[in-house]
């Protein structure tokens, strides 16, 4: 599976964005499909997940209630709709897919990233 991430920029604190993660070469349909971040200097930041069905998500702390992942399987696509952004979401985020559902780095497939910049 090959992914690709696309979608960052530059927003102001408080303002939304949307990522989404485009995959190719296979159907990501029975994967679990996830995102990550990661700033300089720091490990990389379990940020979603969702089931391969869309019907469980799961979330990392520091972004719960803040952040949406969803899926299109038909669209072989998976977002993450970002809300009230924060000076420290500031990353580069990564979409990742895996055969099991895992909140750790452990994922089979990764993407190229997506830098993401809140300015305050």
């Amino acid at each position: 599976v090959q992914l690709q991430a696309f979608g960052g920029g530059l927003v102001q604190a408080g303002g939304s964005l949307r990522l989404s993660c485009a995959a190719s070469g296979r159907s990501i349909g029975t994967y679990v499909m996830g995102w990550f971040r990661q700033t300089p200097g720091k490990e990389r930041e379990f940020v979603a997940a969702i089931s391969s069905s869309g019907a469980r998500t799961y979330y990392g702390d520091s972004v719960k209630g803040r952040v949406a992942i969803s899926r299109d399987n038909a669209k072989n696509t998976v977002y993450l709709q970002m809300n009230s952004l924060k000076p420290e979401d500031t990353a580069v985020y990564y979409c990742a897919a895996a055969r099991l559902m895992k909140v750790s780095t452990e994922y089979e497939y990764w993407g190229q990233g997506t830098e993401v910049t809140v300015s305050s």
